[in-house]
C-alpha cells in the first residue's frame, strides 16, 4: 500500500543528497512499483494539488485533463516527472532570436520518469482521452521562484502566473465534461 507521509520524507531526504535529481528519480522508480500509487490519487480531479512546499522542495500531484495542452514555461530548477496513469507529451525549447524554437519533445508515458535541468523551458500536453496522473517534483521553492510562461503566436514571454494556470486547467476540464 502506497504511504504518501512516508514517500514525501523519501523526496525531502533524497533533496538533500549530492545528486538530488538522481536521488529523487530513484525515489520515483520505487513509488511507480507500488501498485497503490494510482489508487492513492484516485478521488483526485484535474489540477495542480500541493504535496509538499518548502524552500529546498517542491513536490506535486498534476492530474492533466483528457486532451489539455499547457503553453511554454520553465522552473528555474531541476524537476522529476513520474507518470502513475495516462500519457503526458512534452514539447521542448531553447530561446532564439527572442522567441522560442521548438528543439526537441519526449512522450512519457504510465511508469516512466524524466529529468529535466534548471534551464528546461517545455510545453505538456495530455493527447489521451483520458486523464493523465503525475507526481511532480522540483528542488526548490516552485511556487516562490520568479518564472515565465510564454503565451500567444508567435509565443511572447510574460510572467508565469499559477492562477492562469489553474484558469486553464478549470477551462479544459470543462470542454472535457460537455463533450463526455
Amino acid at each position: 500500500m502506497f504511504d504518501l507521509d512516508d514517500f514525501l520524507t523519501r523526496c525531502i531526504t533524497a533533496g538533500r543528497e549530492t545528486e538530488p535529481r538522481l536521488a529523487v528519480r530513484d525515489v520515483l522508480d520505487q513509488a511507480l512499483a507500488d501498485a497503490g500509487l494510482a489508487d492513492a490519487f484516485a478521488g483526485s480531479t484535474h489540477g495542480i494539488d500541493v504535496l509538499h512546499h518548502a524552500p529546498d522542495l517542491t513536490v506535486l500531484n498534476v492530474v492533466w485533463p483528457p486532451l489539455f495542452r499547457i503553453y511554454p514555461h520553465d522552473h528555474h530548477m531541476w524537476a522529476a516527472i513520474a507518470i502513475y496513469g495516462g500519457q503526458e507529451d512534452n514539447v521542448f525549447f531553447r530561446r532564439e532570436a527572442g522567441t522560442l524554437q521548438k528543439s526537441g519533445g519526449k512522450a512519457l508515458r504510465e511508469g516512466d520518469v524524466k529529468l529535466l535541468g534548471d534551464d528546461t523551458i517545455h510545453s505538456v500536453e495530455n493527447p489521451t482521452r483520458g486523464y493523465t496522473g503525475a507526481i511532480h517534483v522540483y528542488g526548490g521553492d516552485l511556487m516562490g521562484t520568479s518564472r515565465s510562461q510564454w503565451t500567444g503566436e508567435p509565443p511572447l514571454e510574460e510572467p508565469y502566473d499559477i492562477d492562469s494556470v489553474r484558469r486553464e486547467f478549470d477551462r479544459a476540464q470543462a470542454r472535457y465534461l460537455a463533450t463526455a
